[in-house]
């Protein structure tokens, strides 16, 4: 029984998620070492070790969730879990949070950081993907099989929108709506799902708009156009213009491994938000084609999985979470190379950061699980039954009861 089982598990995930992981490591010691010392007074390595703990604790969260069967988490009790620690934590923040970044987003332990938000996006796909899966029934009634989880989702967007974290709240949005549009609604319900959030958004935006498009936020908006312009080049267009100069400078084949130059203090973040533009630098279009082909392999293998398995929570738990991998993958390389504005978000796998990090663990180790279940039943379920059918002898003929 366990072999049929480890033969069912999709190792080409998991040989694509340790080459990402491990080549995110070699480019965290590369794009850290002079901010380490530079910025932090710390040790040239101080971000690679802590890189190497979390991807410890990254392969530990990643076996038990792959081993841990995911219908488990469609049980009521446990989403209810999910539910209130999702409120709990953010709600914590705004009585023990530490300011990072100009948000107040992190809960600091020491050394280390842990950003609940990052935690909150599995914790939507998970509470998502079992209501609609449960609702499948009369998924087309507003009242019953839409609205209730869409208000638990606009509470955790508030929370997440006061800290103030917008590009969170786009992510979390982003995925709710892959969800929904996988979940089996028909265009009627979904043209009136839009309709009325329509109304209800456009008023709160107005009201609201002095806190939502912040002078900074509009500054990072306005530098699309041409971030190396006067006014811009020392302010709000700084991160941007030397990440053009940064994935300029490397070409087709890049300076070299170790070998930036704009990573000595003028690419800011460049071991977080700014990664990739160290690796166009560095390794130029062959390090960049190598991640973005081995995400997209990952999401490509999850949508895939997702149309393969025929229960209806395993298949949206499959398209939730390839749905947070590409999003989250193309909104930072978007940022990156200016076609939308920054918006702090981490490049999944190969950024430093232990919260994204932990939560891709348990995001990937839930979808190889899908994966197994999908394969088993495809190898040995259908089998067994094909087998167990009676035969019956007629005519010299032979039917399958």
């Amino acid at each position: 029984m366990v072999k049929k089982i480890l033969k069912c598990y999709d190792y080409s995930i998991v040989i694509a998620i340790i080459l990402l992981c491990a080549f995110g490591l070699v480019m965290v010691y590369s794009a850290s070492m002079a901010t380490a010392v530079q910025r932090y007074g710390v040790p040239s390595d101080f971000f690679y070790q802590k890189q190497k703990m979390w991807l410890l604790c990254f392969a530990i969260i990643f076996l038990f969730m792959a081993i841990l069967p995911y219908k488990i988490m469609q049980s009521k009790k446990v989403l209810i879990v999910f539910v209130i620690s999702s409120i709990i934590s953010l709600l914590g923040l705004f009585v023990f949070g530490n300011i990072a970044g100009n948000a107040e987003s992190w809960y600091k332990f020491g050394s280390i950081k842990i950003e609940p938000a990052e935690f909150v996006k599995l914790a939507v796909i998970i509470y998502l993907s079992a209501f609609y899966a449960k609702k499948q029934d009369y998924i087309n009634q507003f009242n019953k099989g839409i609205l209730p989880p869409l208000i638990f989702l606009f509470f955790i967007c508030a929370l997440i929108l006061m800290q103030p974290d917008l590009g969170t709240v786009i992510i979390i949005a982003l995925i709710a709506s892959t969800i929904l549009l996988c979940s089996g609604l028909n265009l009627k319900a979904l043209g009136k799902l839009m309709v009325i959030l329509l109304i209800v958004l456009i008023p709160i935006i107005f009201a609201a708009k002095g806190f939502i498009f912040t002078e900074k936020r509009m500054g990072r908006l306005e530098v699309l156009s041409n971030p190396f312009a006067a006014k811009y080049v020392n302010g709000a267009g700084f991160q941007l213009a030397n990440s053009f100069i940064s994935i300029g400078s490397g070409g087709i084949n890049g300076l070299g491994l170790g070998k930036s130059i704009q990573k000595l203090g003028y690419l800011p973040e460049s071991h977080t938000d700014f990664i990739m533009a160290v690796i166009a630098e560095e390794l130029g279009i062959w390090g960049v084609g190598f991640v973005i082909m081995t995400i997209a392999y990952i999401v490509l293998r999850g949508i895939y999985i997702g149309l393969q398995c025929k229960d209806p929570f395993g298949s949206l738990l499959a398209f939730g979470i390839s749905g947070l991998i590409g999003i989250q993958a193309f909104i930072n390389l978007a940022g990156v190379s200016g076609i939308i504005p920054l918006m702090g978000v981490p490049l999944p796998f190969i950024s430093y950061g232990g919260s994204s990090l932990l939560t891709l663990a348990a995001a990937t180790g839930i979808l190889v699980n899908v994966s197994m279940f999908v394969n088993y039943e495809k190898k040995y379920k259908n089998k067994t039954e094909h087998k167990n059918k009676k035969l019956k002898q007629r005519d010299g003929k032979v039917y399958y009861l």
